[in-house]
């Protein structure tokens, strides 16, 4: 009997685990002094070792029998449980590496502000604005933005006058934003049309119920506050002052992301009919196959849209994708 194989050992076997463990899947059905006996060992130990292929989910004990469970199953279970464990150490590592990113940032900080590096240039008019924006883009792109607008006026400005200049850079790939806009705003005219254009060139945008003043984040080395905290940029002229140090950059980033994560998502679907299509008929119960028949498409495609829903939703698994998706209205 062969007691080494390396694969079990790598999943963690002890010798002895391996060779009861082929015990039990030669014997398939045995007591534990059965398999005390196949092995020339004592009942006392083998106990031990056989409740830990139990806990392991490799042996099912039923009656004072152990029985072996299909080794697809079992050893299946073990590795995908594996490799569970290695992605999450693979995020952590990449989260440690994107932290690095930051922590120069807080370095750079805390020079400048040691020797009194600030540059502050005062921007006026809403043109030089959005030209200012795009400038910065077509000399870094794709740049990160981050906007937050609290006010009407200037999403009226903006559905009306400059979505169009944003929406095109963020198609051509200049641009990279997230946008936090006032859920009232989605009543103007036109915005919707507007935003569901910004969405499907790649933008991210949310709703809060209010926002504390407009600013932007440009990068990781410049960003827009207005000439009055809490005012808003319309009423202002749009005038504004252009900050490039990291001090500040790095504080209006900070606070974008704690009102990007109480933000809610836009209150209608972001991707087309399909991805909505394989929801509905999930919650009916309908399985892939039966999905892509009545589709017309191929079981992959189908899988693929349960991936976009997942992610559009923020969901990790297809339950949690349909609850969400129903509690935002989309499976009406």
């Amino acid at each position: 009997m062969r007691t080494d194989t390396p694969p079990l050992e790598s999943l963690g076997f002890t010798s002895a685990q391996i060779s009861l463990y082929n015990a039990v899947l030669r014997l398939h059905r045995a007591t534990c002094a059965e398999l005390a006996e196949a092995l020339d060992g004592s009942p006392e130990p083998l106990s031990h070792e056989l409740a830990t292929l139990v806990r392991l989910g490799v042996v099912h004990e039923q009656g004072g029998e152990y029985l072996a469970r299909h080794p697809a199953t079992a050893l299946g279970h073990l590795l995908a449980d594996r490799l569970d464990r290695l992605a999450a150490e693979s995020r952590r590592i990449d989260t440690v590496v994107g932290s690095i990113r930051d922590l120069i940032h807080q370095y750079d900080a805390g020079r400048d502000y040691q020797t009194g590096r600030f540059s502050v240039d005062l921007v006026g008019g809403a043109d030089e604005l959005y030209e200012s924006v795009i400038g910065m883009a077509v000399q870094a792109p794709p740049l990160e933005l981050l906007s937050v607008i609290p006010d009407r006026r200037t999403m009226n400005d903006f559905a009306h006058r400059y979505a169009d200049q944003w929406i095109g850079a963020q198609r051509a790939g200049l641009l990279s934003t997230r946008n936090i806009i006032p859920v009232q705003t989605l009543e103007i005219p036109a915005l919707r049309e507007k935003l569901t254009q910004f969405q499907q060139a790649g933008a991210s945008i949310r709703t809060l119920d209010t926002v504390p003043s407009w600013f932007l984040v440009a990068g990781s080395d410049a960003a827009g506050v207005p000439a009055r905290w809490g005012g808003t940029l319309a009423e202002s002229a749009y005038n504004f002052h252009l900050v490039r140090t990291p001090v500040v950059v790095d504080a209006l980033r900070s606070l974008f992301d704690e009102l990007w994560a109480r933000a809610a998502p836009l209150p209608w679907p972001r991707r087309g009919d399909g991805m909505i299509q394989v929801l509905r008929l999930a919650a009916q119960g309908v399985c892939d196959e039966m999905i892509a028949r009545q589709l017309g498409i191929s079981v992959r495609t189908v899988r693929a849209r349960f991936a976009d829903a997942m992610a559009e939703l923020g969901a990790q698994s297809r339950f949690q994708a349909g609850a969400e998706a129903a509690r935002r209205g989309w499976l009406t």
